[in-house]
């Protein structure tokens, strides 16, 4: 299921234009962390910004890294975290939308189709 959210390596400047042109509140994509080896980030709009949180996996199974690493609650795997996230956000930006790359390919299909014409 999240094959179809995760983008891999791309950069934090990318996600933020993605979810700021095509991507709408609530919309979630995941990429590798760009700091930290081996660790995931969730980024999720909520326009003007794109909020981002990093998903780090152990022996006790996935979680959402918080700074105070307190009242951390991990998941048997990285769809029932996502899951308890779009049914409970908790203190974070609701996860509504899956920003899936399926549809960004087809909204830049469009687009190339649209600039063809305006160019005739």
């Amino acid at each position: 299921m999240l094959n179809n959210v995760y983008y891999g390596h791309i950069s934090r400047n990318d996600v933020e234009r993605l979810l700021g042109k095509y991507g709408k509140d609530g919309s979630y994509l995941l990429r590798d962390s760009q700091s930290e080896r081996g660790a995931l980030c969730l980024c999720v709009r909520k326009a003007p910004f794109v909020h981002t949180y990093r998903i780090v996996q152990s022996h006790q199974g996935w979680t959402l890294e918080t700074e105070t690493k307190e009242n951390v609650q991990w998941f048997q795997s990285l769809d029932k975290l996502i899951e308890s996230f779009k049914k409970t956000p908790h203190s974070m930006v609701p996860l509504l939308y899956p920003f899936e790359k399926s549809l960004l390919n087809e909204e830049e299909r469009q687009m190339k189709g649209e600039l063809a014409y305006m160019e005739i």
